[in-house]
């Protein structure tokens, strides 16, 4: 994270917990003024380093204090005071989408919850609703919230059971014992969500992989909380389970690895009566093209057949080119400069830049005078290189369903991106119907993160995906497989309602730093999921049919 990420959540952490103490509230205000503040600030650690953050208007001596100490000592003693006073169940209840610390204060002066389930029997004693500015179904939002609470406590994101699962197959493979180790399960077929990190392991002996596995999982700090015939079940400190599966015999081992990875209704299709020396051979048997893991799920077998079955031919190395990216000029860590230096250094041939629109100005959204700037530097860096660099943006779709430019400026563009950032809670139609009309725009090239949702955070807007992706497929407009991790959305059931249409697709990190851009492994690896061909992608067009592209509507260059 970039300092001044770093410092805008700094500020935000604290103007939270000193409402929920009912502090001074000029002195809340103050703090979040100044997260704003920073937010919008191109230049805030030039201003650091020459001592001129004093002189911004609203960054006055407590803020600039803080500030300091952050930056000094890598810790404010306020912020460390404020969470060590503050009540875990006031801390916890901000995990409440709709609870403000107003909300949450006088749930606590007036019933003291002890924690998230004494809070959940609260509201079905229907004593919630008692309360001052509560309703009844203001109790049924917090009892569907606790409950997305519980159910996302112990799953991860998929990198984060990369990161995880990674280390952990790494030390098993430096084992004596250990042959051979891979991902089953969720991990292997790519589930954006994973309820436990599971594993296969080919030993030389039982008994001593066995002894070696709880060993160096101990020193992991990881808890052994089960063991069944070749089967060990550990828990980390989130209670997150690791599952190791071990045999010493490769026919058992390859025959479990395929079991464990499909599910039931995938590998009822097999004869598993014979003995294997490969997943290959299993396929081959049963007289069924190999399926890559990926797509070992029932929705997909039952939509493509399992017969005479089309895989993705989808890699890193097909991409061109790299779309929806971020820099300093809006909310990103890195210019536009660092970026595609970057982007070309991973492979890819042009760029289209899409910084936020006038309408994210909490993302420091570009106005039109900031446009005619950026423009220009994009004009010199193409001057000056190889390859080109699009004018993009990410334009917001406003509440009635048009962008936030007018055509004027719109026409400015190679390469419009449009995406709702506010006004989540529309009913389906009224959504639905505000973003075909985004679609239907003619500067408009790309749906990006089409239904919104952020993964065990935030559920998407309601919205009819199937009518937005016939509009995409009406218009010729590409939907976006957004990589951000958080979000990898369209999801890969929605692709092979999209795939069926014949809609284009084209996948993005959405990076806002030279580190996100990593993230587009994700987005591929869901794309391989929905059966995904290159030929779909407009990543994966070379660079004359990607103008061919931009030029379908109107006339860009």
């Amino acid at each position: 994270m970039s300092l001044k990420k770093e410092l805008i959540s700094l500020l935000e952490d604290m103007s939270e917990l000193m409402e929920l103490k009912g502090e001074n509230k000029f002195k809340i205000a103050a703090f979040k003024n100044g997260a704003n503040i920073l937010r919008q600030l191109d230049n805030l650690e030039e201003l650091l380093n020459q001592n001129e953050l004093k002189n911004v208007k609203g960054i006055g001596k407590g803020l600039l204090g803080v500030i300091n100490e952050f930056i000094d000592e890598g810790e404010v003693k306020e912020l460390n005071d404020l969470r060590s006073t503050t009540p875990n169940i006031m801390v916890e209840m901000l995990q409440i989408r709709g609870m403000g610390a107003k909300k949450i204060k006088l749930i606590y002066d007036e019933l003291s919850p002890k924690d998230l389930n004494d809070l959940e029997e609260l509201c079905r004693q229907n004593k919630i609703q008692n309360l001052k500015g509560f309703s009844k179904k203001t109790e049924e939002s917090i009892i569907d919230e606790l409950k997305r609470i519980k159910e996302s406590s112990s799953k991860i994101l998929l990198h984060h059971a990369f990161m995880i699962g990674e280390h952990i197959k790494n030390d098993l493979n430096e084992l004596k014992s250990v042959l051979q180790c891979e991902f089953v399960g969720e991990m292997r077929r790519i589930r954006e969500v994973i309820s436990q990190i599971e594993l296969i392991c080919l030993v030389n002996s039982d008994k001593i992989f066995h002894q070696d596995c709880v060993n160096i999982l101990h020193e992991n700090d990881l808890t052994l909380i089960t063991e069944e015939n070749n089967k060990l079940v550990f828990v980390d400190s989130r209670k997150i389970r690791i599952v190791i599966h071990y045999f010493d015999n490769e026919i058992v081992f390859i025959k479990n690895k395929f079991l464990l990875t499909g599910d039931e209704s995938f590998v009822n299709n097999f004869d598993l009566s014979k003995n294997y020396k490969s997943e290959q051979e299993i396929f081959t048997s049963s007289k069924i093209q190999f399926i890559i893991p990926e797509m070992r799920e029932h929705e997909i077998i039952e939509k493509n057949g399992i017969q005479n079955f089309s895989n993705s031919d989808l890699e890193l190395k097909s991409f061109r080119g790299f779309f929806h990216f971020h820099s300093t000029w809006s909310d990103g860590n890195n210019s536009i400069k660092e970026m595609i230096d970057e982007g070309s250094r991973l492979g890819f041939k042009y760029f289209a830049l899409c910084d936020h629109s006038k309408s994210a100005y909490y993302a420091n959204g570009l106005n039109e005078k900031r446009l005619i700037e950026q423009h220009k530097e994009i004009d010199e860096i193409n001057k000056n290189s190889d390859f080109r660099v699009y004018k993009g943006i990410e334009s917001d779709i406003l509440k009635d369903g048009f962008l936030d430019y007018s055509d004027e400026i719109l026409k400015q563009f190679e390469f419009v991106v449009a995406s709702i950032h506010s006004i989540f809670n529309l009913e389906e139609d009224e959504m639905t119907r505000r973003i075909i009309s985004a679609i239907e725009n003619p500067y408009t090239d790309l749906l990006a993160h089409p239904t919104g949702r952020l993964l065990l955070t935030r559920d998407g807007y309601k919205v009819n995906i199937h009518k937005v992706i016939d509009a995409c497929s009406q218009n010729d407009v590409a939907i976006e497989i957004n990589t951000n991790p958080h979000r990898l959305d369209l999801d890969w059931r929605n692709i092979l309602y999209a795939r069926e249409r014949g809609v284009k697709f084209s996948i993005n990190p959405d990076a806002h730093s030279i580190d996100g851009i990593h993230d587009i492994n994700y987005g591929i690896m869901i794309a391989r999921k929905g059966g995904i061909l290159a030929s779909e992608v407009i990543n994966c067009f070379e660079e004359k049919e990607f103008q061919k592209y931009i030029n379908r509507k109107v006339k860009r260059i």
